[in-house]
């Protein structure tokens, strides 16, 4: 705990007690939440604006806290300029991404000083950050409550602390964490879920600032994971992707042997229609999961397995566990049990010293795994970690011509790739209409591609067989089939 020399009931963030990992297990609370009475009418007759930036964990905190605040009385609000009360929950994983979000809650000074009872909250990942907060407090007067990804189950708490009293408030835990369980939940979207498995990461990849930001790797009890699904199944819900900063992880702190397969295995028995997982580590990575998915058809073939480099000293420095070759080892053995696996990655250019011949390398494993997609970045330094601290003397303009390269040639790999879909008939999960064409509709195949596609009378939430008519580098063309598709079998 760190308290603030200018305002001791601050909490704030501290980097060095977020770095601790103790061998304690970790605690699993139910029942704790309840919502005090004080709060079970703050918002009536006011709304909210809850904004969400970054990875799908965030995603699924923005529905815990539209469920706390739909249970105090609160309405969401179209706009920003139509809420009482202003959430921004938070991303870390690159300065651009901080950046964005401080404009924005400097573009909407204006709402404050226009109407002083406006509360301005700021949670997730960047709440966590010592230097961020500091920032905050010393050039964002607007913003009023700061709270972290530990203490989320407290938000109500809090913001009726703030609303009241009209003092700034601050309370961000810097701890390994607990699983809080039975918490609220307002979710997006009726028949397409996130479940959390796991929370946090213990693998201190030198560049990322998330095992600070999340806390220690702790499991859910699987029990409570399973009895979400079925409740989630029993809604109507038809898709669920189970959620972890690394969920080849999950069970190892609940002393289980080989726990993500065994959880795989037991949510495919539900029966639910579709499970998606993320995300992956190589280091952790198992044939044994491999195997379930291709025995349950129910478990997507297709799967995000960031590598980061090509290169064996770039993946040393950045603590990743593995080399170029053990991966190349896990693609061929996913690729020879599963030959129609989509594969997908992360891939970072210019981490610092990268050489131009380091660079190649990453480029040549990239024509080995022709991969489906990428996401792909310039390293962006992140204060605390180890990375930061290293010697780098890559100009930036090299960094971006190396992005550029990089992002050509995963283009030509994702449009080679799916050419191999033209002809075929795949079951789309339709979405609705496309954001860019109301008169097409969108959704998702088993293999995790963008089908835009013509048809009527679909409603979103439904599964359709799509005959796939175009292909592009990222997304697929179509027309609605005639009849239904066959089952699908075990993918050999």
């Amino acid at each position: 705990m760190k308290r603030d020399d200018n305002n001791p009931n601050f909490q704030l963030p501290d980097l060095q007690a977020a770095k601790l990992r103790t061998r304690q297990p970790g605690r699993i609370v139910h029942g704790v939440f309840e919502l005090p009475e004080g709060c079970r009418n703050l918002g009536q007759n006011r709304f909210y604006w809850l904004r969400t930036y970054g990875c799908q964990a965030n995603v699924r905190d923005s529905e815990t806290l539209a469920g706390m605040l739909q249970d105090m009385g609160f309405q969401p609000a179209e706009t920003a300029e139509d809420a009482d009360v202003l959430i921004f929950n938070t991303c870390a994983v690159r300065r651009n991404a901080e950046e964005h979000v401080l404009g924005e809650i400097g573009n909407l000074k204006h709402l404050k000083q226009e109407n002083p009872d406006v509360i301005f909250a700021i949670g997730g990942c960047m709440a966590q950050e010592e230097s961020v907060v500091r920032e905050l407090l010393e050039k964002y007067p607007q913003v009023d409550l700061i709270f972290g990804t530990h203490n989320l189950h407290r938000f109500p708490e809090l913001l009726y602390h703030a609303m009241l009293s009209h003092e700034k408030t601050v309370e961000v835990y810097s701890e390994e964490g607990e699983v809080v369980e039975d918490l609220p939940v307002r979710r997006t979207c009726a028949y397409k879920s996130f479940v959390n498995i796991m929370y946090g990461c213990n693998k201190f990849c030198t560049y990322c600032i998330v095992p600070y930001t999340r806390g220690r790797e702790r499991s859910r009890l699987e029990a409570d994971i399973l009895a979400e699904v079925e409740q989630l199944k029993k809604q109507g819900c038809r898709e669920v992707t189970l959620l972890g900063q690394n969920v080849n992880a999950y069970g190892k702190d609940l002393d289980m042997a080989d726990g993500f397969t065994h959880l795989l295995e037991a949510c495919a028995l539900t029966g639910i229609e579709r499970i998606r997982f993320y995300t992956s580590h190589p280091r952790d990575y198992s044939e044994t999961t491999i195997d379930v998915m291709r025995q349950y058809p129910n478990i997507m073939p297709a799967l995000h397995l960031p590598v980061q480099s090509g290169s064996d000293e770039i993946l040393r420095r950045m603590a990743r566990g593995y080399t170029a070759e053990h991966y190349r080892q896990l693609y061929d053995a996913m690729k020879a049990k599963i030959p129609g696996l989509a594969l997908t990655t992360d891939l970072i250019v210019g981490f610092p010293g990268e050489t131009d011949a380091q660079f190649e390398e990453t480029l040549d494993l990239v024509d080995y795994c022709r991969f489906d997609s990428a996401f792909t970045f310039v390293y962006s330094p992140r204060e605390g970690t180890p990375a930061a601290a290293m010697a780098d003397g890559v100009p930036m303009h090299v960094k971006q011509q190396r992005l550029q390269q990089l992002n050509e040639k995963i283009t030509y790999w994702g449009h080679a790739n799916n050419q191999k879909y033209l002809g075929r008939t795949l079951q789309v999960l339709c979405d609705g209409p496309s954001r860019k064409n109301a008169d097409i509709l969108s959704g998702y195949s088993e293999e995790n591609k963008l089908v835009n596609f013509t048809g009527a009378g679909v409603p979103a939430g439904t599964i359709v067989p799509v005959r796939i008519t175009g292909a592009k580098s990222y997304t697929l063309d179509g027309e609605l089939a005639a009849g239904n598709c066959p089952a699908a079998g075990n993918r050999l």
